[in-house]
């Protein structure tokens, strides 16, 4: 760790604790729109989920710093609380999720926060350790998808695509095992916590598991039988910031800190194709 890249850790129970202690800064935060929000800053918080980005953010922060800003990465184990720190105040930006799990946050929580630059793509996979090939899959098969609205959706549509089973016409990227329409093998779909799925995958006969958690999972290309296609893909990553902020010089600062050729090839050799870049 050098002085460049602190790594701090945020859980829900310090979340709390700082808003009970800071109740007037958290007071205006949860309106998402103040004047000083959209001013100029030159340290930042910004919310990454632990795992490979860190070494991704490690190269971003040390391109802020050629342009004046001072990054704390703060690394979160859980899906949900980058955003709720972002929507409070505890930190000034967040860069894990894609857009479709952005407005479900959104339409759950009534968070007021936008894109204000795109990362990469994980093209979602079907993975296996005793099945070669999507036809190889047995009648009854069992097959774990992430439980998450956006990737349940996501995962559900790969299954669609490969024909191991057929959504309702008109179903949206928030599919559920509800919206599945046929199922011709009879295949078991278990819903199981994205980021425990991969670990799962000894007990099933096969996963559609994201890839930064397929990587945690120790599988690989060689495990994968199937893939979502990449071509206009939603699932795109991105920095977010709060709304009131998304005009802020700062912004484009922190975003040009990351899109740039030293950072991307930080990127290719830490996710070995397994992610692209998005910009």
């Amino acid at each position: 760790m050098t002085k460049t890249f602190p790594i701090s850790s945020l859980t829900r129970r310090t979340g709390l604790a700082a808003l009970l202690g800071a109740a007037t800064f958290a007071a205006v935060a949860s309106i998402g729109v103040t004047a000083a929000s959209a001013a100029d800053k030159t340290e930042l918080k910004v919310g990454i989920i632990s795992g490979e980005d860190e070494d991704v953010w490690r190269a971003a922060t040390a391109e802020a710093e050629k342009a004046g800003l001072k990054l704390e990465i703060v690394v979160f184990n859980d899906y949900t609380q980058p955003n709720e720190a972002l929507e409070r105040g505890e930190i000034d930006a967040n860069a894990f999720q894609h857009k479709p799990y952005l407005d479900n946050q959104i339409k759950q929580n009534g968070y007021h926060i936008v894109i204000a630059g795109y990362t990469g793509v994980w093209p979602i996979g079907l993975y296996s350790k005793t099945i070669k090939s999507v036809a190889g899959l047995p009648e009854g098969a069992k097959i774990g998808v992430p439980n998450d609205p956006s990737n349940e959706g996501r995962a559900l549509k790969v299954l669609d695509q490969e024909g191991i089973i057929k959504l309702k016409d008109g179903t949206g990227i928030l599919a559920t095992i509800a919206d599945i329409d046929k199922n011709p093998k009879k295949v078991e779909v278990k819903e199981l916590d994205a980021g425990v799925v991969g670990r799962a995958i000894d007990d099933l006969d096969a996963a559609v598991v994201n890839t930064d958690w397929a990587l945690k999972a120790g599988l690989t290309p060689d495990n994968r039988i199937a893939q979502e296609a990449i071509a206009d893909n939603p699932y795109r990553n991105f920095i977010a910031v709060r709304e009131a902020d998304a005009n802020a010089p700062w912004v484009k600062k922190l975003v040009a800190a990351y899109q740039n050729p030293t950072v991307k090839a930080v990127f290719d050799k830490v996710y070995k194709g397994t992610g692209l870049s998005a910009y």
